[in-house]
């Protein structure tokens, strides 16, 4: 009988670790996450907000429905863009998907 009690507490023991050891995984799992999905969204962010940073009157751009246009005029929120002559269009800056080479346009 007090072979079996020896035994039980061993047991005890090991599954406490066991019960630490099972985060693991789920540290891993975040870690691979961090390096797959959420760094590079961040990254990625990042270069947008830099991009809207750096407009300036004259820059031909693509909005993110699409359309083409210059640059006629800034504020701290918005952009007028030229799309035709005498056509002219308010957005807001965070609409502005890229910026556009003269050579591209």
């Amino acid at each position: 009988m007090i072979s079996e009690v020896y035994a039980m507490a061993d047991g005890g023991g090991a599954s406490a670790q066991g019960g630490l050891g099972a985060f693991v995984p789920l540290i891993i799992m975040f870690v691979i996450f961090y390096f797959l999905l959420i760094r590079p969204q961040q990254k990625k962010a990042k270069q947008h907000r830099e991009m809207i940073d750096n407009l300036k009157k004259g820059d031909r751009v693509i909005t993110s429905g699409g359309l083409y246009g210059t640059i006629s005029s800034l504020d701290d929120t918005s952009v007028t863009l030229e799309v035709a002559d005498q056509v002219k269009i308010k957005l807001v800056r965070g609409n502005i998907v890229s910026v556009v080479n003269k050579e591209n346009a």
